[in-house]
């Protein structure tokens, strides 16, 4: 059965360096497809000597496990990624006789994304800054804020992809993706601080990440979430807030500003405006809102 599960898991390993290579997945997706494709493996290893031989025997097994789930989004990203696994190897010449598993019976509403009010950012934006951690935590906010960032892209931001002068930031989003972020002028000067005053006492060695942690590594996702809730908590922001919540907050607080669409889909890195779109939804909900407020047959 190991041995089995060795070669099942050496092609799921080709399928991880296409993902890699020719659609320069993130770390981040590439574990998610390695956990759930395992977890696929733990389940079939027993008697799928192949993934040619798979049948319809180990996709009800399958189905089976996916029913138990607690969370139907969790269930639908493992029916996905077993799907974009069998297609891939069905591209490149693996013959099976089973269709593909469906992620129709999985799918799951929009969640539309939780922004913050304007004044629970101010109060987390006043944080003291005593210390060079505080400073660092500042400029963290500034930009997650200020710049609408994914975690993956504040966490891997080179101090290279900087420019003060014209006040942006080169950001390298999804699939190595590349594009200008402007940071407004006070996200760029509490960034400013931090690199120019602060960066240098955390560096133990030659390092271009601009964030680091006192040991003077690069700052894992984990650290920022941390940094954030616990940030929001101390701010009296009741809700569970993460570095997501802050560029749901930028967009939002973009569209209510009055940003065209196309460009606040161009700043966030959507390959689709159908995608920036869930963010008009919020602004119809807040409009519908009013209206049942103000107008007399509301």
């Amino acid at each position: 059965m190991a041995a089995q599960a060795d070669s099942l898991r050496e092609t799921v390993e080709w399928f991880l360096d296409y993902l890699k290579v020719e659609k320069g997945a993130s770390p981040h997706t590439l574990e998610a497809y390695s956990r759930d494709l395992d977890e696929c493996i733990a389940l079939f290893a027993a008697d799928l000597t192949g993934w040619e031989a798979i049948d319809q025997d180990h996709l009800h097994r399958f189905d089976a496990f996916l029913s138990r789930l607690d969370s139907k989004r969790t269930a639908q990203r493992k029916a996905s990624s077993l799907r974009s696994f069998l297609k891939f190897l069905r591209r490149n010449g693996v013959e099976f006789d089973v269709d593909l598993p469906s992620t129709g019976g999985f799918k799951v509403g929009k969640r539309l994304p939780k922004a913050l009010e304007s004044a629970s950012v101010e109060r987390m934006l006043a944080l003291d800054e005593d210390s060079r951690t505080q400073k660092r935590n500042l400029a963290i906010l500034e930009l997650l804020y200020g710049a609408g960032l994914r975690v993956t892209e504040l966490i891997q931001l080179d101090v290279t992809q900087v420019d003060f002068d014209s006040r942006a930031i080169r950001v390298t989003g999804k699939r190595g993706k590349t594009r200008i972020v402007p940071l407004p002028e006070q996200s760029c000067e509490a960034l400013r601080h931090y690199v120019d005053d602060v960066r240098p006492e955390f560096i133990k060695a030659p390092s271009g990440s601009v964030f680091l942690s006192n040991r003077g590594r690069p700052l894992s996702r984990q650290a920022v979430y941390s940094l954030i809730q616990s940030i929001a908590t101390s701010a009296g922001v009741g809700a569970k807030i993460g570095p997501h919540t802050l560029r749901h907050t930028y967009a939002v607080h973009l569209l209510k500003g009055g940003a065209d669409l196309r460009a606040v889909q161009e700043l966030l890195g959507h390959e689709s405006v159908a995608t920036t779109q869930v963010y008009t939804e919020l602004q119809t909900d807040e409009v519908r809102s009013r209206y049942v407020k103000a107008h007399p047959r509301g």
